[in-house]
Parts: C-alpha cells; structure tokens; sequence
C-alpha cells in the first residue's frame, strides 16, 4: 500500500489525509532490535506550493525496542505531532508519500533506548543503579606512590622494526 499523490489533481486548497500504512511499510530486518508492532497512523493536511508539497498533521507508530542498559524489550509509541514537513519536488509527476513518512517515523527512534523511556507501559529499567560511572582515583589522587601517568606510560618499550 502506498500513498501516491497526483500533483496534477490535488486541489488548490489541499487535500487531507487520514489512514493506516501497514506494518510492513518499515521494511525492518528481521535481525534488527527495533520491531514495528502497530500500523503507522496518520492525520495529514497536504498542500502545493511553489517548489512541491507541504505536509501538516500528525502520525504515530508503535515499536518494540531492546533497552541499552537491561536488554529486555519494551514498546515505545512514536508520535509526530504537529508534524510538518516541505517537499522539494523536481516535476509534477505522482509523488509516493509513503517512504518520507516511513523514514520520519524511523529517524524519531531513540538511537540509545531505554526502557524507562517507553510510554506504552511505563516502568523503571531493571538495571537501573547497576552501572554507574565509578571511576577509581588516579594514584597521585589517591596518595599512591608513581602518580605520574606519563611515566608511567613511558615505561613501556617500542617494537623493534624492521
């Protein structure tokens, strides 16, 4: 299913759009961590201007992920809304929305998820507090003797070469 638009018949005063694409318009690998669970759901008001078109409206679309820190699945409902975008177009040929819509929803995915950021069922990361930045003291910080880490680092011996 796409949703091709005829430049040719949209109407001055715009054309509004309202549906579902199917799960599979994400075209996701199967090995990929992010898994689409829910439609994309759009409510779009498309208009032509002097270079192409601009979207308004909104969409959403319902993913599971993998958290970062525990590496269990949680889903995460991704909404654009208001959403708006301009589209530079080169001809008035018919014009697939469907793939600008795709690849917005896509790029709205959090590159480093984590589950207590889901807003489906909302819930603390079961690894929260089980890594946290400990860092141990630098010798000289510590009182150590050798504190200096440049000696220390001078210390070790360059390979021959040949």
């Amino acid at each position: 299913m796409s949703l091709l638009i005829d430049l040719k018949r949209l109407p001055e005063d715009g054309l509004s759009l309202e549906g579902q694409l199917p799960v599979s318009t994400f075209d996701l690998d199967t090995a990929d961590s992010a898994k689409a669970i829910s439609p994309l759901s759009y409510s779009l008001m498309v208009q032509k201007d002097d270079e192409g078109l601009i979207l308004t409206g909104d969409m959403s679309a319902t993913f599971e992920l993998q958290c970062g820190r525990c590496a269990e699945s949680f889903p995460l409902r991704v909404e654009l809304s208001p959403y708006v975008q301009d589209i530079e177009l080169e001809n008035d040929s018919p014009f697939d929305l469907t793939s600008t819509l795709r690849e917005d929803i896509l790029l709205a995915l959090p590159n480093y998820p984590r589950c207590e950021a889901g807003n489906v069922s909302p819930r603390e990361c079961p690894a929260e507090g089980r890594f946290e930045n400990h860092q141990e003291p630098l010798p000289e910080e510590s009182g150590q003797p050798g504190g200096n880490v440049w000696e220390a680092l001078d210390q070790f011996k360059q390979p021959k070469q040949h």
